[in-house]
């Protein structure tokens, strides 16, 4: 066995209690996970979308039922948290396609991508898509 082998670091699998408790993710490790889980979150309230679409143009009746179903409920549903629902989906949305956009811009200009932009770039699409979500949520939820 040589000098140089000796040297070498040994690595193992990790301990998910351990070390992942103490792993510090950067921001665009941040952005690639809550991509990926708001395009999870926008499939799977696939349904709740296309209830909300065809509910709210079927008729003037069954846009009545759709506004009601914000404020007072849908059967043992409350309100409220048909428009937490609703929220999650416009955060998800806002998420993803300022993030999509982020891809774009990244995938066009290959030579102005380095550490430092993709840094900045992350912390700007987490600041906007929280930032709007919080805006739309106000108006959602009637603040103003």
């Amino acid at each position: 066995m040589t000098e140089l082998a000796k040297k070498r670091p040994e690595f193992r699998n990790i301990n998910a209690f351990k070390d992942l408790t103490t792993y510090r993710l950067p921001p665009a490790g941040w952005v690639s996970i809550l991509h990926r889980a708001s395009g999870v979150i926008m499939f799977l309230l696939l349904p709740f979308i296309i209830w909300m679409f065809d509910t709210s143009l079927s008729s003037e009746i069954s846009f009545g039922k759709f506004k009601s179903a914000f404020n007072a409920g849908l059967g043992f549903v409350p309100g409220w948290f048909i428009k937490l629902v609703a929220l999650a989906l416009i955060w998800a949305y806002l998420h993803h396609f300022i993030a999509g956009m982020r891809h774009l811009w990244m995938d066009v200009s290959h030579d102005a991508v380095n550490k430092d932009f993709g840094k900045t770039s992350a912390i700007f699409t987490l600041v906007v898509s929280i930032a709007l979500a919080l805006v739309l949520g106000a108006k959602l939820f009637g603040l103003y």
